[in-house]
């Protein structure tokens, strides 16, 4: 083997695989609201974030440069990640009307028995009146009874003093 053939050769320097950044599409063309755009862009780093296919780098650096990855698999993540999202939303929403639905028996319900309680006091306020009425009768029926006793009482008086 002749020494110069492998010395003279240098191995060549590694260098690192360039890869292309996923495509993108500047938000503005979205059409959304600055809110709306915040929140897609957020989303999709949180989508990208959790399922660590993609590193969130990209994602933030995409959204620091006001773009939103188009790639397939980034938009997969963020449509499962919109499902999750959606899905929780949906429970939640089932959970507040369940729990709406509940109160609402309840107060339904104490209403009904304030109700039925309100009636009950009225009609016993009704049969105290109507007592008082009966009384209220008896007594002018007695007060009419007595004024005629006191009559006859003063006749017999009188005549035990004629005859007497």
């Amino acid at each position: 083997m002749p020494p110069s053939t492998h010395h003279h050769l240098r191995p060549l320097p590694q260098q690192p695989v360039a890869t292309a950044p996923p495509p993108s599409i500047p938000v503005s063309r979205l059409g959304l609201s600055a809110q709306d755009t915040a929140s897609l862009q957020q989303h999709q780093q949180l989508a990208l974030a959790q399922q660590q296919q993609r590193s969130p780098a990209a994602s933030s650096h995409a959204s620091s440069q006001g773009r939103l990855l188009l790639d397939p698999a980034s938009l997969t993540l963020l449509s499962r990640h919109f499902d999750r999202v959606m899905g929780a939303i949906g429970g939640r929403l089932e959970q507040l009307n369940y729990a709406t639905e509940t109160a609402t028996r309840a107060q339904y319900d104490r209403a009904g028995n304030a109700l039925r309680v309100a009636d009950a006091e009225i009609a016993r306020f009704r049969a105290i009146l109507q007592q008082i009425d009966e009384l209220e009768m008896e007594l002018e029926k007695i007060g009419r009874i007595r004024e005629i006793v006191r009559g006859f009482r003063a006749r017999v008086e009188q005549m035990e003093r004629r005859l007497g």
